[in-house]
């Protein structure tokens, strides 16, 4: 076992980054022109590190697997990006965005990181301002916010419910703008299948071409992965079909250390699971929860007799709910953060309060929300004693111009109007914490490899705060690697342009010809999707929100078993050398099948509860998770050592000078 040297430079917290800054090596303008970097992945981090990188004059290959850059899955978030600017006047700043997010992630994350990404918070939302990007005004057109769990301010600026969407394309158009002067060459249907190393350092991909099949080699100075989360582990969940560890997974096993990977967050507010023939399963923002209560009957009879269609929830008297998150967490209601706001929706359902056919919902009411949002309208609009149908109906229409297109999203899935009836969620798999480690400069433990974004684990601890992924993907890209990036190049100014015709390309071009051809000689018993779900039953039932030692342990077995019988008898049709599309699946699943033993394996190996992760074996007498900062409070990092099974962990003790750590309480 190793201790690793995260590079946090020295001196007061509030001055690292500036005097960092002010202190590491650069490349003057005309050597970036001779040197060139690649980006996998082009969502939040990727795009704006590639627009960065590229305006900033280096030689910039961006890859992505979907047929556009601005179809990556960050146009999937909805609710907001949290900035530090203080535009409400209630209290907020750059300290207490820092102490949100380290206490949100119950005290498992590198304080460094987690003030550098407090400190440029404010620089980002000026940014999307000046590319466009149509953030929410008030009345008067100054910048709106709201609030998120985990908080007690409004630090959340969005746009409507598609903040994702706008950002990318935000960082979609400056990507453009490079790749017309040709600063950006655009890969898109490109997969990447394997990282090169030369003398130790990162100096190129092998892609496949998803259209044609055929394999090609790209070098370049250093490689930027910027790929995202491995939710998809778990089958169903919140993520896009196509989202995989493959470009994280293939750097691990090159060297890079793999952190924290059983720390997975688990959302809240999810449309439930209706059956065993879905394939992912859909988030509800949770900035719903600024408005929306949760409940659930108090009487286990009524949440029987409406789980059989006896009793509509509108039916129910007030006094006959329980809105429990408001009984529990009073200071922060429905907004706490989402690992306690999911156990507590579980905890409920468990109990036989669920409220769907299959037990597991609870409801997100509005109805409270459209009443006095419809008062208030009537009120400004000068109406005197106006009848509930008429306050209903204003403010349906408030409620609408916050939140419409998630209400007609739910509708279209569930048809059921959320104006009318409240919504069912219910906890699902959203993001990854865990991911490739890095180093305050975001390099991995491979010399010239970087990730950024979810694909790393630096900024959220054992759980992240919601409206702080966008912020960190941007954060990543626009204001923090063109600057950390530049100080491992400084070094290549003279190195010329790395050649691919050499034994290092040539044999990780045979590695990955020789795992396509292993994953088309199977028997072809079962498809890949087969091997999919069982291992996301085997990961849910458990890795999911409640873990112990006897089902990690059994996990850890079924899942070699699994992964043995996959590469046996997975049937994947058709040809290398064309499109196609189960072997890119396969590709995934295999990865996940060796990611989900060394997921399980962090989880058993931290005999404690933090954020999403929550062991039975240690809870307080209310269920909360209970942590122990003496003997876990580290960053695990994993190394490759041939098979998941024999992966050797290496710590980065977590040093907080600036900060109290106790229990976190939202009481």
């Amino acid at each position: 076992m190793g201790v690793l040297d995260s590079k946090v430079p020295p001196g007061p917290l509030a001055e690292k980054w500036t005097n960092h800054k002010n202190e590491i090596n650069l490349v003057n303008p005309a050597n970036k022109r001779n040197i060139d970097v690649i980006v996998v992945g082009t969502g939040l981090a990727g795009a704006s590190a590639a627009a960065t990188l590229a305006e900033l004059g280096y030689n910039v290959k961006t890859f992505c697997y979907q047929d556009s850059p601005r179809r990556a899955h960050s146009i999937a978030a909805q609710g907001g990006i949290n900035a530090a600017k203080n535009y409400q006047g209630d209290g907020d700043s750059v300290y207490r965005l820092f102490y949100d997010t380290i206490k949100g992630g119950d005290y498992r994350s590198r304080e460094a990181n987690v003030y550098r990404l407090a400190e440029v918070s404010t620089n980002i939302i000026d940014q999307c301002v000046a590319q466009g990007v149509p953030f929410a005004r008030e009345y008067g057109g100054l910048l709106d916010n709201r609030s998120f769990g985990g908080v007690l301010v409004s630090r959340t600026f969005y746009a409507k419910g598609q903040t994702g969407q706008q950002l990318l394309l935000g960082a979609y158009a400056a990507m453009n703008r490079q790749i017309q002067r040709g600063k950006i060459k655009s890969y898109t249907r490109h997969e990447m299948l394997d990282l090169v190393l030369v003398d130790g350092k990162a100096r190129g991909i092998i892609a496949r071409d998803l259209v044609s099949g055929e394999l090609e080699r790209h070098s370049a100075h250093a490689v930027v992965l910027a790929t995202g989360g491995y939710g998809n582990l778990f089958f169903l969940s919140t993520y896009c079909m196509g989202a995989n560890v493959m470009a994280a997974w293939k750097a691990h096993k090159r060297g890079a250390f793999f952190a924290n990977p059983c720390f997975t967050q688990i959302h809240p507010t999810c449309i439930p699971v209706s059956g065993d023939h879905q394939s992912k399963l859909t988030l509800m923002s949770e900035s719903l929860r600024n408005d929306g209560r949760i409940w659930v009957p108090k009487k286990l009879e009524d949440a029987q007799a409406i789980r059989e269609g006896r009793l509509k929830p509108t039916e129910l008297a007030e006094e006959d709910r329980d809105y429990y998150l408001e009984r529990r967490y009073p200071a922060f209601g429905n907004l706490v953060p989402r690992d306690v706001a999911s156990r507590a929706a579980k905890e409920r359902c468990d109990a036989g309060f669920g409220v769907n056919k299959t037990g597991e919902a609870v409801y997100l009411d509005f109805d409270s929300a459209i009443m006095r949002y419809g008062r208030e309208k009537a009120l400004t609009s000068g109406m005197k004693n106006p009848d509930d149908a008429t306050v209903r109906k204003l403010g349906e229409e408030v409620v609408e111009a916050k939140y419409g297109n998630l209400f007609q999203m739910y509708e279209k899935i569930t048809d059921q109007n959320p104006y009318k009836t409240p919504m069912m969620i219910y906890p699902a798999v959203h993001y990854t914490m865990g991911g490739l480690w890095v180093d305050y400069n975001l390099m991995t433990t491979i010399p010239g490899c970087y990730a950024a974004g979810e694909a790393n684990f630096s900024d959220h601890g054992a759980n992240r705060l919601g409206a702080s992924a966008l912020m960190q993907g941007l954060a990543d890209g626009y204001f923090v690697l063109p600057y950390t990036i530049g100080d491992y190049l400084s070094d290549d100014i003279r190195t010329g342009p790395i050649p691919t015709d050499i034994p290092e390309f040539d044999a990780a071009e045979k590695n990955v010809r020789d795992r396509i051809n292993k994953l088309m000689s199977g028997n072809g018993k079962h498809s890949v999707d087969y091997y999919h779900k069982k291992l996301g039953k085997i990961m849910w039932n458990n890795c999911g929100m409640a873990r112990n030692e006897k089902g990690l342990k059994e996990a850890i077995k079924e899942i070699a078993e699994l992964r043995e019988d996959f590469w046996a008898n997975v049937k994947v049709p058709g040809s290398p050398d064309s499109k196609n599309q189960e072997l890119e699946k396969a590709g995934r699943v295999a990865d996940f099948l060796e990611l989900g033993e060394l997921f399980a394996m962090d989880a058993l190996h931290r005999n404690e509860s933090c954020g999403g992760h929550f062991r039975e074996e240690y809870q307080t007498e209310e269920g909360e998770a209970l942590r122990d900062d003496e003997n876990f409070k580290y960053v695990a990092a994993w190394e490759y050592q041939g098979d998941p099974s024999k992966a050797q962990l290496h710590k980065e003790e977590l040093v907080y000078e600036n900060i109290e750590v106790k229990t976190r309480s939202y009481k």
